[in-house]
């Protein structure tokens, strides 16, 4: 998700800590339906975490400011460890991998590049040099802009190939995980990873849980397809956001709903502005999201899907 410059990583003054906390994720009736850590009564300092999703399989939830997580990916075989998406800094990212090495000794051998946006991908430069990279070529693609771009000192790491077709198999030793191209998303290169005897679907940033949805490089139509199209994957029962909460399996799918509701509905409000004969930028001043005004980012990203919404209805988004 690119956000602006004030949404930094807040490891530095959270405090960390020697062992990430490991949770198992709270009863769903307990759940607060928000991606506000604070009235859910989780405090800052119990960030990073993991949370165990099956043997040998975590998702990893860091906190960022304006104060909700970014969730990468563990799974941990008898060959190595795979994790899909990093965090969003060299500095939160090499945390991630330290803390990795709490639950095992095994390398980190292969990187699903889930979304290429920098608070998931500014920090890959701490991946171990010779890791397998899987990214789908339209995010290969713009991460070899990123990379041409950069200054300042910004690394940007390229991987040195894309994946050739729409899933990817990989076997890390005990363990089976699939990495799937689903359907142009968030960015129009989304992958998601299922582990398919863990029943677990890693969504990336296809999936926001309770954080409004965020367009800036989206597909906004699409979008919505893509996660139809995750919600039929056979015999999956939880689903794992790359923003906002961990939920349980039945909270977790009911929310993935919520949230490709919450995409249709943004459309739906850009449409009948439209339709109103407003310029867009009327549009942004009278746009009404209902109870998706109280969802995390909407003052920074209701703006950005007016537009990106407005761009679709024209026919001019690539």
């Amino acid at each position: 998700m690119r956000l602006s410059s004030r949404l930094r990583h807040t490891s530095a003054t959270l405090g960390l800590v020697a062992i990430a906390t490991l949770v198992p994720s709270a009863p769903a009736h307990a759940q607060v339906r928000t991606a506000d850590p604070a009235a859910r009564g989780i405090p800052l300092s119990a960030f990073p975490r993991f949370v165990k999703l099956a043997d040998n399989v975590y998702g990893y939830e860091e906190i960022r400011q304006p104060g909700f997580t970014t969730v990468s990916l563990v799974v941990i075989g008898r060959n190595g460890v795979l994790v899909a998406d990093a965090q969003g800094s060299v500095e939160a990212t090499r945390t991630m991998l330290e803390r990795i090495r709490t639950l095992t000794p095994l390398p980190v051998k292969w990187y699903v590049v889930g979304s290429d946006h920098g608070d998931h991908t500014a920090g890959n430069s701490e991946l171990p040099k010779d890791i397998t990279y899987i990214v789908h070529p339209t995010s290969f693609a713009q991460l070899k802009r990123d990379s041409a771009a950069a200054t300042g000192g910004r690394v940007v790491v390229v991987p040195p190939r894309a994946m050739t077709g729409t899933e990817e198999t990989i076997d890390v030793g005990g363990t089976t995980v699939k990495v799937l191209f689903l359907g142009r998303a968030h960015t129009g290169g989304d992958l998601m990873v299922q582990l398919p005897r863990e029943r677990l679907l890693f969504m990336s940033e296809a999936y926001l849980n309770r954080v409004f949805p965020a367009m800036r490089s989206a597909y906004p139509s699409e979008w919505a397809k893509t996660i139809d199209a995750a919600l039929a994957v056979p015999n999956v029962t939880r689903y794992i956001p790359g923003h906002g909460f961990i939920e349980e399996a039945a909270v977790s799918r009911e929310e993935l709903v919520t949230f490709r509701d919450a995409i249709t509905r943004v459309i739906a409000e850009v449409k009948r502005l439209k339709g109103l004969g407003l310029t867009v930028d009327d549009a942004i001043k009278q746009a009404n999201w209902g109870d998706l005004g109280g969802w995390f980012l909407a003052s920074q990203q209701g703006p950005i899907a007016v537009r990106r919404v407005w761009a679709e209805l024209d026919g001019t988004l690539k």
